[in-house]
Protein backbone atom coordinates (compact mmCIF):
# COMPACT_ATOMS: atom_id res chain seq x y z
CA UNK A 1 0.00 0.00 0.00
CA UNK A 2 1.39 3.48 -0.65
CA UNK A 3 0.30 7.08 1.03
CA UNK A 4 -0.96 10.45 -0.49
CA UNK A 5 0.15 13.43 1.22
CA UNK A 6 -1.72 15.97 -0.39
CA UNK A 7 -2.03 20.12 0.13
CA UNK A 8 -5.27 21.68 -1.11
CA UNK A 9 -4.49 24.67 -1.79
CA UNK A 10 -1.72 23.79 -3.79
CA UNK A 11 -3.78 21.29 -5.53
CA UNK A 12 -6.59 23.94 -6.31
CA UNK A 13 -3.59 26.18 -7.52
CA UNK A 14 -1.72 23.47 -9.50
CA UNK A 15 -5.04 22.04 -11.77
CA UNK A 16 -7.13 25.59 -12.04
CA UNK A 17 -6.00 26.30 -15.25
CA UNK A 18 -7.07 23.16 -16.09
CA UNK A 19 -10.84 23.41 -15.24
CA UNK A 20 -10.67 26.53 -16.74
CA UNK A 21 -9.36 25.13 -20.16
CA UNK A 22 -12.09 22.20 -19.68
CA UNK A 23 -15.25 24.51 -19.14
CA UNK A 24 -14.03 27.19 -21.74
CA UNK A 25 -14.07 24.89 -24.56
CA UNK A 26 -17.38 23.32 -23.21
CA UNK A 27 -18.65 26.59 -23.53
CA UNK A 28 -17.32 27.64 -27.34
CA UNK A 29 -18.11 24.66 -28.17
CA UNK A 30 -21.79 24.82 -26.96
CA UNK A 31 -23.24 21.04 -27.69
CA UNK A 32 -25.76 19.64 -25.31
CA UNK A 33 -27.01 17.21 -27.36
CA UNK A 34 -29.55 15.18 -25.22
CA UNK A 35 -28.92 11.49 -27.22
CA UNK A 36 -25.74 11.84 -29.04
CA UNK A 37 -25.41 9.01 -32.30
CA UNK A 38 -22.22 9.15 -33.91
CA UNK A 39 -22.54 9.77 -37.78
CA UNK A 40 -22.11 7.28 -40.06
CA UNK A 41 -18.94 7.24 -42.09
CA UNK A 42 -18.51 8.68 -45.49
CA UNK A 43 -18.63 6.33 -47.52
CA UNK A 44 -18.71 5.15 -51.60
CA UNK A 45 -20.58 2.23 -53.35
CA UNK A 46 -19.59 1.25 -57.26
CA UNK A 47 -22.74 1.10 -59.59
CA UNK A 48 -21.92 -2.37 -59.88
CA UNK A 49 -21.91 -3.01 -55.63
CA UNK A 50 -18.56 -4.94 -56.46
CA UNK A 51 -16.60 -2.41 -54.31
CA UNK A 52 -16.96 0.04 -51.25
CA UNK A 53 -14.84 1.70 -49.52
CA UNK A 54 -15.81 4.02 -45.60
CA UNK A 55 -13.75 6.64 -44.37
CA UNK A 56 -13.35 7.98 -41.04
CA UNK A 57 -10.82 10.18 -39.30
CA UNK A 58 -10.14 10.84 -35.27
CA UNK A 59 -7.47 13.25 -33.64
CA UNK A 60 -6.77 13.21 -29.98
CA UNK A 61 -5.41 16.86 -29.20
CA UNK A 62 -3.94 16.81 -25.55
CA UNK A 63 -2.16 19.70 -23.12
CA UNK A 64 -0.24 17.87 -20.02
CA UNK A 65 1.31 18.95 -16.84
CA UNK A 66 3.77 17.08 -14.26
CA UNK A 67 4.39 17.75 -10.74
CA UNK A 68 8.17 17.79 -9.62
CA UNK A 69 7.07 15.23 -7.08
CA UNK A 70 3.17 14.55 -5.02
CA UNK A 71 4.82 16.94 -2.02
CA UNK A 72 6.52 19.40 -4.46
CA UNK A 73 3.63 20.42 -7.63
CA UNK A 74 5.88 23.02 -9.02
CA UNK A 75 5.54 22.37 -13.19
CA UNK A 76 8.45 19.78 -13.80
CA UNK A 77 7.25 19.22 -17.55
CA UNK A 78 4.34 20.26 -20.05
CA UNK A 79 3.04 17.81 -22.85
CA UNK A 80 1.27 19.27 -25.77
CA UNK A 81 0.59 17.46 -28.78
CA UNK A 82 -1.27 15.46 -31.24
CA UNK A 83 -1.37 12.21 -29.26
CA UNK A 84 -2.86 10.46 -32.40
CA UNK A 85 -4.23 11.01 -35.66
CA UNK A 86 -5.45 8.53 -37.87
CA UNK A 87 -7.36 7.36 -40.72
CA UNK A 88 -9.40 4.19 -41.12
CA UNK A 89 -10.46 2.78 -44.56
CA UNK A 90 -13.17 -0.58 -44.68
CA UNK A 91 -15.54 -1.92 -46.92
CA UNK A 92 -15.75 -5.30 -49.17
CA UNK A 93 -14.29 -6.00 -52.39
CA UNK A 94 -16.48 -8.41 -55.31
CA UNK A 95 -18.27 -10.35 -52.61
CA UNK A 96 -19.56 -8.54 -49.09
CA UNK A 97 -18.24 -11.83 -47.16
CA UNK A 98 -14.62 -10.52 -48.35
CA UNK A 99 -13.62 -7.33 -46.40
CA UNK A 100 -10.58 -4.64 -45.61
CA UNK A 101 -9.38 -3.17 -43.04
CA UNK A 102 -6.59 -0.36 -43.42
CA UNK A 103 -5.72 1.92 -40.66
CA UNK A 104 -2.98 4.42 -40.16
CA UNK A 105 -0.98 6.82 -38.05
CA UNK A 106 0.17 10.56 -38.61
CA UNK A 107 1.12 11.97 -35.38
CA UNK A 108 5.22 11.18 -34.68
CA UNK A 109 4.20 9.25 -31.02
CA UNK A 110 1.77 7.39 -32.75
CA UNK A 111 4.56 5.86 -35.36
CA UNK A 112 6.88 3.77 -33.24
CA UNK A 113 9.10 6.84 -33.68
CA UNK A 114 11.06 6.96 -30.54
CA UNK A 115 14.77 6.91 -29.87
CA UNK A 116 14.01 4.75 -26.72
CA UNK A 117 12.93 1.85 -28.39
CA UNK A 118 16.51 1.27 -30.02
CA UNK A 119 14.98 -1.37 -31.87
CA UNK A 120 16.67 -2.87 -35.26
CA UNK A 121 13.56 -4.79 -36.26
CA UNK A 122 11.26 -1.79 -36.98
CA UNK A 123 14.01 0.26 -38.34
CA UNK A 124 11.63 3.05 -39.39
CA UNK A 125 8.69 5.34 -38.49
CA UNK A 126 5.79 3.33 -39.36
CA UNK A 127 2.25 4.71 -40.32
CA UNK A 128 0.29 1.60 -40.99
CA UNK A 129 -1.27 0.08 -37.72
CA UNK A 130 -3.74 -1.99 -39.53
CA UNK A 131 -3.85 -3.78 -43.00
CA UNK A 132 -6.38 -6.75 -42.47
CA UNK A 133 -7.96 -8.94 -45.29
CA UNK A 134 -11.32 -11.03 -43.46
CA UNK A 135 -13.31 -13.47 -45.25
CA UNK A 136 -17.13 -14.30 -43.81
CA UNK A 137 -18.42 -17.74 -45.07
CA UNK A 138 -20.87 -17.27 -42.72
CA UNK A 139 -22.21 -14.93 -39.93
CA UNK A 140 -20.73 -17.27 -37.23
CA UNK A 141 -16.98 -17.34 -38.59
CA UNK A 142 -14.44 -15.00 -39.81
CA UNK A 143 -11.20 -15.39 -40.63
CA UNK A 144 -8.21 -12.65 -41.14
CA UNK A 145 -4.95 -12.12 -42.92
CA UNK A 146 -2.44 -9.41 -42.24
CA UNK A 147 -1.53 -7.34 -39.70
CA UNK A 148 -4.19 -6.19 -36.77
CA UNK A 149 -4.64 -6.55 -32.82
CA UNK A 150 -4.04 -9.62 -31.09
CA UNK A 151 -6.56 -11.18 -29.26
CA UNK A 152 -5.26 -10.12 -26.06
CA UNK A 153 -6.21 -7.63 -23.16
CA UNK A 154 -9.60 -5.72 -22.79
CA UNK A 155 -7.49 -2.36 -23.06
CA UNK A 156 -5.76 -3.19 -25.92
CA UNK A 157 -9.18 -4.33 -27.89
CA UNK A 158 -11.34 -1.53 -26.99
CA UNK A 159 -9.76 0.91 -29.55
CA UNK A 160 -7.74 3.32 -27.97
CA UNK A 161 -10.79 5.80 -29.54
CA UNK A 162 -12.96 4.17 -27.09
CA UNK A 163 -11.56 4.89 -24.03
CA UNK A 164 -12.94 7.02 -21.10
CA UNK A 165 -9.29 8.27 -20.14
CA UNK A 166 -6.83 10.30 -21.88
CA UNK A 167 -4.93 7.04 -22.61
CA UNK A 168 -4.45 3.05 -21.72
CA UNK A 169 -3.03 2.27 -18.30
CA UNK A 170 0.32 1.15 -17.40
CA UNK A 171 -0.26 -2.82 -17.08
CA UNK A 172 -1.30 -2.44 -20.82
CA UNK A 173 1.59 -0.20 -21.56
CA UNK A 174 3.76 -3.24 -19.49
CA UNK A 175 1.93 -6.29 -20.75
CA UNK A 176 0.22 -5.64 -24.08
CA UNK A 177 0.19 -8.16 -26.78
CA UNK A 178 -0.23 -5.33 -29.41
CA UNK A 179 -0.57 -5.39 -32.75
CA UNK A 180 1.16 -8.47 -35.18
CA UNK A 181 0.99 -10.00 -39.06
CA UNK A 182 -0.65 -13.16 -39.33
CA UNK A 183 -3.52 -15.59 -39.16
CA UNK A 184 -6.33 -14.85 -37.59
CA UNK A 185 -10.04 -16.45 -36.68
CA UNK A 186 -13.15 -15.51 -34.68
CA UNK A 187 -15.89 -17.69 -33.69
CA UNK A 188 -19.30 -16.31 -32.44
CA UNK A 189 -21.41 -19.08 -30.84
CA UNK A 190 -25.03 -17.47 -29.37
CA UNK A 191 -26.12 -20.20 -27.10
CA UNK A 192 -30.18 -19.07 -26.35
CA UNK A 193 -29.41 -15.91 -24.38
CA UNK A 194 -25.81 -16.34 -23.57
CA UNK A 195 -23.11 -15.60 -26.22
CA UNK A 196 -19.39 -17.08 -26.77
CA UNK A 197 -16.78 -15.67 -28.66
CA UNK A 198 -13.48 -17.71 -29.06
CA UNK A 199 -10.97 -16.09 -31.07
CA UNK A 200 -7.41 -17.03 -31.95
CA UNK A 201 -4.14 -16.08 -34.04
CA UNK A 202 -0.96 -17.25 -35.29
CA UNK A 203 1.39 -14.73 -36.04
CA UNK A 204 5.16 -13.67 -36.61
CA UNK A 205 5.33 -12.73 -33.17
CA UNK A 206 7.73 -9.18 -34.06
CA UNK A 207 5.53 -6.79 -34.34
CA UNK A 208 4.03 -4.52 -36.87
CA UNK A 209 5.03 -4.64 -39.97
CA UNK A 210 8.94 -3.21 -41.46
CA UNK A 211 10.60 -5.88 -39.83
CA UNK A 212 13.92 -6.82 -41.51
CA UNK A 213 14.89 -9.66 -39.57
CA UNK A 214 13.01 -12.93 -38.53
CA UNK A 215 13.09 -16.30 -36.72
CA UNK A 216 11.76 -19.67 -37.08
CA UNK A 217 9.82 -18.62 -33.84
CA UNK A 218 5.80 -17.75 -34.23
CA UNK A 219 3.51 -16.23 -31.62
CA UNK A 220 0.31 -17.84 -30.78
CA UNK A 221 -2.47 -16.12 -28.99
CA UNK A 222 -6.10 -17.24 -27.60
CA UNK A 223 -9.16 -15.77 -26.03
CA UNK A 224 -12.51 -16.46 -25.04
CA UNK A 225 -15.24 -14.11 -24.29
CA UNK A 226 -18.43 -15.59 -22.79
CA UNK A 227 -21.68 -12.78 -22.21
CA UNK A 228 -24.15 -14.85 -20.02
CA UNK A 229 -26.72 -12.24 -20.26
CA UNK A 230 -26.15 -11.98 -24.05
CA UNK A 231 -24.87 -9.12 -26.34
CA UNK A 232 -24.44 -5.80 -25.42
CA UNK A 233 -25.98 -2.83 -27.00
CA UNK A 234 -24.18 -1.52 -29.68
CA UNK A 235 -21.42 -3.98 -28.84
CA UNK A 236 -20.76 -2.22 -25.84
CA UNK A 237 -18.29 -4.33 -24.27
CA UNK A 238 -15.99 -3.25 -26.98
CA UNK A 239 -15.95 0.47 -25.32
CA UNK A 240 -15.45 1.99 -22.14
CA UNK A 241 -17.92 3.89 -20.27
CA UNK A 242 -22.15 2.79 -20.00
CA UNK A 243 -22.87 5.16 -22.68
CA UNK A 244 -25.69 3.20 -23.82
CA UNK A 245 -27.44 3.12 -20.55
CA UNK A 246 -28.14 -0.67 -20.43
CA UNK A 247 -31.40 -1.20 -19.69
CA UNK A 248 -30.27 -4.61 -18.29
CA UNK A 249 -27.27 -6.29 -16.49
CA UNK A 250 -25.13 -6.88 -18.59
CA UNK A 251 -21.60 -9.21 -18.21
CA UNK A 252 -18.61 -10.19 -20.09
CA UNK A 253 -16.20 -12.35 -19.34
CA UNK A 254 -12.93 -13.21 -20.94
CA UNK A 255 -9.65 -15.14 -20.67
CA UNK A 256 -6.57 -15.90 -22.96
CA UNK A 257 -3.10 -17.05 -23.19
CA UNK A 258 -0.09 -16.37 -25.69
CA UNK A 259 2.87 -18.12 -25.97
CA UNK A 260 5.63 -16.43 -28.24
CA UNK A 261 8.22 -18.59 -29.34
CA UNK A 262 11.71 -16.75 -30.02
CA UNK A 263 11.00 -13.28 -28.79
CA UNK A 264 12.96 -11.13 -30.22
CA UNK A 265 11.49 -8.15 -28.29
CA UNK A 266 11.33 -7.27 -24.67
CA UNK A 267 7.88 -6.94 -24.90
CA UNK A 268 7.19 -9.81 -27.73
CA UNK A 269 5.92 -7.51 -30.34
CA UNK A 270 7.21 -4.39 -28.66
CA UNK A 271 9.70 -3.33 -26.77
CA UNK A 272 13.53 -3.00 -27.08
CA UNK A 273 15.84 -5.77 -29.02
CA UNK A 274 16.96 -8.61 -27.25
CA UNK A 275 20.68 -9.94 -27.44
CA UNK A 276 19.34 -13.38 -28.10
CA UNK A 277 16.14 -14.89 -28.40
CA UNK A 278 13.88 -15.84 -25.28
CA UNK A 279 10.32 -17.39 -25.11
CA UNK A 280 7.41 -15.01 -23.40
CA UNK A 281 4.32 -16.53 -21.79
CA UNK A 282 1.20 -14.10 -21.04
CA UNK A 283 -1.54 -15.04 -19.34
CA UNK A 284 -4.76 -12.63 -19.11
CA UNK A 285 -8.03 -12.32 -17.72
CA UNK A 286 -10.63 -9.85 -17.77
CA UNK A 287 -14.55 -8.74 -17.07
CA UNK A 288 -17.08 -5.97 -18.24
CA UNK A 289 -20.41 -4.97 -16.37
CA UNK A 290 -22.40 -2.30 -17.14
CA UNK A 291 -25.98 -1.66 -16.08
CA UNK A 292 -27.88 1.83 -16.08
CA UNK A 293 -24.95 4.61 -16.89
CA UNK A 294 -22.76 2.03 -13.81
CA UNK A 295 -19.57 0.56 -15.87
CA UNK A 296 -17.20 -1.29 -13.81
CA UNK A 297 -14.25 -3.17 -15.67
CA UNK A 298 -11.15 -5.01 -14.18
CA UNK A 299 -8.29 -7.27 -16.02
CA UNK A 300 -4.80 -8.92 -14.86
CA UNK A 301 -1.76 -9.83 -17.13
CA UNK A 302 1.23 -12.00 -16.12
CA UNK A 303 3.90 -12.13 -18.17
CA UNK A 304 6.66 -15.07 -17.71
CA UNK A 305 9.86 -15.80 -19.53
CA UNK A 306 12.55 -18.72 -19.49
CA UNK A 307 15.05 -15.94 -18.79
CA UNK A 308 14.25 -12.36 -18.14
CA UNK A 309 17.50 -10.87 -17.04
CA UNK A 310 19.50 -10.20 -19.76
CA UNK A 311 23.45 -9.51 -18.70
CA UNK A 312 24.69 -5.72 -17.88
CA UNK A 313 26.03 -4.91 -21.50
CA UNK A 314 22.15 -4.65 -22.69
CA UNK A 315 21.35 -2.80 -19.04
CA UNK A 316 17.79 -1.26 -20.46
CA UNK A 317 17.44 -4.45 -22.19
CA UNK A 318 15.36 -6.73 -20.23
CA UNK A 319 11.56 -8.78 -19.63
CA UNK A 320 9.43 -7.29 -17.61
CA UNK A 321 8.08 -10.26 -15.93
CA UNK A 322 5.67 -10.19 -13.25
CA UNK A 323 1.88 -9.19 -13.05
CA UNK A 324 -0.31 -6.02 -12.94
CA UNK A 325 -4.06 -5.51 -12.67
CA UNK A 326 -6.22 -3.03 -13.44
CA UNK A 327 -10.00 -1.96 -12.04
CA UNK A 328 -12.16 1.00 -13.45
CA UNK A 329 -15.44 2.50 -12.16
CA UNK A 330 -17.52 5.09 -14.07
CA UNK A 331 -21.40 6.34 -14.14
CA UNK A 332 -22.83 7.97 -17.20
CA UNK A 333 -25.48 10.87 -16.64
CA UNK A 334 -28.16 10.87 -18.75
CA UNK A 335 -26.88 14.24 -20.24
CA UNK A 336 -23.49 12.13 -21.13
CA UNK A 337 -21.49 13.46 -18.59
CA UNK A 338 -19.62 10.75 -17.03
CA UNK A 339 -17.55 10.33 -13.51
CA UNK A 340 -14.53 7.83 -13.83
CA UNK A 341 -12.18 6.12 -11.51
CA UNK A 342 -8.99 4.46 -12.05
CA UNK A 343 -6.96 2.27 -9.96
CA UNK A 344 -3.56 0.41 -11.62
CA UNK A 345 -0.54 -1.44 -10.28
CA UNK A 346 2.32 -3.39 -12.06
CA UNK A 347 4.13 -5.51 -9.68
CA UNK A 348 7.66 -7.51 -10.92
CA UNK A 349 8.52 -10.83 -9.84
CA UNK A 350 11.72 -11.89 -8.28
CA UNK A 351 13.66 -12.24 -11.13
CA UNK A 352 13.43 -8.47 -12.18
CA UNK A 353 12.81 -6.74 -9.35
CA UNK A 354 16.17 -5.96 -9.21
CA UNK A 355 15.87 -3.54 -12.66
CA UNK A 356 11.77 -3.36 -12.68
CA UNK A 357 9.75 -0.89 -10.70
CA UNK A 358 7.29 -1.49 -9.03
CA UNK A 359 4.24 1.11 -10.09
CA UNK A 360 0.90 2.59 -8.84
CA UNK A 361 -1.76 5.04 -10.54
CA UNK A 362 -4.70 6.28 -9.59
CA UNK A 363 -6.73 8.21 -12.39
CA UNK A 364 -9.88 10.23 -11.50
CA UNK A 365 -11.79 11.20 -15.01
CA UNK A 366 -14.59 13.92 -15.96
CA UNK A 367 -15.98 13.59 -19.22
CA UNK A 368 -18.55 15.42 -21.49
CA UNK A 369 -19.39 13.77 -24.47
CA UNK A 370 -20.84 15.12 -27.92
CA UNK A 371 -20.80 12.54 -30.04
CA UNK A 372 -20.65 9.40 -27.45
CA UNK A 373 -16.81 8.46 -28.43
CA UNK A 374 -16.75 10.36 -31.57
CA UNK A 375 -16.18 13.53 -30.33
CA UNK A 376 -15.71 14.12 -26.70
CA UNK A 377 -13.74 16.64 -24.21
CA UNK A 378 -11.70 14.77 -21.26
CA UNK A 379 -9.89 16.04 -18.09
CA UNK A 380 -7.84 13.79 -16.31
CA UNK A 381 -5.73 13.36 -13.12
CA UNK A 382 -3.48 11.09 -11.99
CA UNK A 383 -1.27 10.26 -9.19
CA UNK A 384 1.62 7.73 -9.78
CA UNK A 385 3.78 6.01 -7.00
CA UNK A 386 7.33 4.46 -8.87
CA UNK A 387 9.17 2.30 -6.66
CA UNK A 388 12.26 0.40 -7.25
CA UNK A 389 14.34 -1.47 -5.21
CA UNK A 390 17.35 -0.05 -2.97
CA UNK A 391 16.11 3.53 -5.04
CA UNK A 392 13.95 6.39 -3.67
CA UNK A 393 10.78 6.37 -4.83
CA UNK A 394 9.21 8.45 -7.18
CA UNK A 395 5.56 10.09 -6.58
CA UNK A 396 3.98 12.94 -8.64
CA UNK A 397 0.68 14.63 -9.91
CA UNK A 398 -0.75 14.71 -13.46
CA UNK A 399 -3.42 16.44 -15.20
CA UNK A 400 -4.62 15.93 -18.84
CA UNK A 401 -6.99 18.10 -21.35
CA UNK A 402 -7.84 16.76 -24.51
CA UNK A 403 -10.32 16.97 -27.32
CA UNK A 404 -11.19 13.83 -29.00
CA UNK A 405 -12.86 14.76 -32.68
CA UNK A 406 -13.77 12.53 -35.35
CA UNK A 407 -16.15 10.76 -37.15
Amino acid sequence: MFCININIKEMINLFKTGLIILFFNISLIKIQASNPKPKKNISFTTDDSSFQINFRFRMQNRAGVNTISDKDLSTKDWEMRVRRLRLRMDGFVVDPRLTYYIQLSFSRGDMDWTDAEASKINVAPNPVRDAMIFFKPNKNLTFGFGQGKLPGNRQRVVSSGEQQFVDRSIVNGTFTLDRDFGFFTTYELPIKKSYFLVKAAISQGEGRQNVVSNNFGLAYTGRIEFLPFGQFTNKGDYFEGDLEREKKPKLSLAGGYSFNDHAARTGGQLGRDLPKVYNINSILADFVFKYRGIAVSSEYIQRESNQPLINNSFAGNYIYTGYGHNHQLSYCFKNYWELAARYSSIVPDINSELKSQKQDEIWFGLTKYLNKHRTKLQFNLIYSDKRIIYSTPSKNYSAFFQIELGI
